[in-house]
């Protein structure tokens, strides 16, 4: 029991520790309002398919890396935990979801569906209240 406690806090320090090298490596991609950060999720998927507990510890671990650029950034990224979990629940509890064709490409659009709402949950707040102040950005926000 101990010994998988260690191997656990191993993980999680490994995987936050690749979490908050990426996005100071990996080349940034902004357009408009928006950025991309190349390789920001390799984390996360790793510990999804190792144990929900895991998957959240990492998305707060590596919420930390994007401190940096600004708030609405590290919002976004700690906006991954509400995919993160899901997904690592759901591999726990239907193992066979990601091994088969179609269920599986049901699973990464279901968690790229999340992803996507978790994400314009965070940045609604900081964009919508421009947008419809000038009808001419909406259709931008919205993207």
């Amino acid at each position: 029991m101990k010994s998988k406690n260690i191997n656990q806090l191993v993980l999680a320090g490994v995987l936050c520790g690749i979490g908050i090298v990426v996005p100071m490596l990996m080349p940034k991609i902004v357009i408009g309002p928006m950025s991309f950060t190349l390789a920001s999720h390799v984390a996360i998927f790793i510990a999804m398919f190792i144990s929900p507990k895991l998957a959240a510890v990492v998305c707060l671990g590596t919420t930390l890396a994007f401190y940096d650029d600004a708030v609405i950034i590290a919002l976004r990224a700690a906006s991954h935990i509400c995919f993160a979990l899901l997904g690592a629940v759901l591999i726990r509890k239907i193992p066979e979801i990601i091994e088969k064709p179609l269920p599986s490409t049901v699973f990464n659009g279901g968690l790229a569906f999340v992803h996507a709402l978790a994400e314009v949950a965070v940045v609604s707040p900081f964009f919508l209240p421009a947008a419809f102040s000038n009808r001419n950005s909406l259709p931008t926000v919205m993207l």
